[in-house]
């Protein structure tokens, strides 16, 4: 197994902000499509959420922002999102909450503060967002070993005490929103490993 170098790329991921109601609590959803373990199926069959085999999902959180202008800050607090390995993918982005079954393999916990910036037109308003990003660091607070595709791994080893991740957002939401949540907004997320 091959520990990776600090700042070495860990992950990418892509996924999907759910919230219930508007100024409710916030949560991510999706799936990797790069993780550090060699020789290891992400996929059983064409790339896709429903057929991904390593699927992430986070704890809600409440978010507040800031305006600055044509910039909306979105201020999130410490928060943990677990890793799980889905042996029989069964993710999809119409059940947010399916992103969160198998065995969880790695929980992390946000180191700080995460400030998203979302640019908007001058007027601040959201309906006309164009882009957003974010940046953040989480240590692993707990990793399990596990078994997969003929071989041992475990996240510890190839990660270290964490990642460091970059994250840009679609500025437009999905439309029409899924059953039951007032806003869901895709993103895609690259981190880089914190080392030993």
């Amino acid at each position: 197994m091959t520990a990776l170098l600090p700042a070495e790329l860990a992950w990418y991921v892509t996924g999907r902000f759910y919230q219930a109601e508007q100024d409710g609590p916030v949560a991510d959803y999706g799936y990797f499509l790069h993780l550090p373990f060699l020789d290891v199926p992400l996929f059983d069959g064409k790339r896709g959420e429903t057929t991904a085999h390593f699927t992430f999902a986070a704890r809600p959180f409440q978010a507040h922002g800031v305006g600055n202008g044509g910039l909306q800050l979105g201020i999130d607090p410490v928060g943990e999102f677990s890793i799980y390995l889905q042996r029989r993918p069964e993710g999809t982005f119409d059940d947010p909450a399916s992103f969160a079954r198998g065995d969880c393999i790695a929980t992390f916990r946000r180191a700080s503060l995460v400030v998203g910036t979302t640019v908007t037109q001058p007027d601040g308003s959201k309906s006309t967002a164009l882009v957003g990003t974010n940046v953040f660091s989480a240590r692993l607070v707990d990793s399990r070993p596990f078994d997969f595709a003929g071989s041992r791994h475990d996240v510890a080893e190839h990660l270290g005490r964490g990642v460091t991740q970059f994250g840009t957002a679609a500025g437009a939401p999905i439309l029409p929103t899924p059953a039951g949540f007032y806003l869901v907004v895709p993103f895609t997320g690259s981190a880089i490993a914190l080392g030993r």
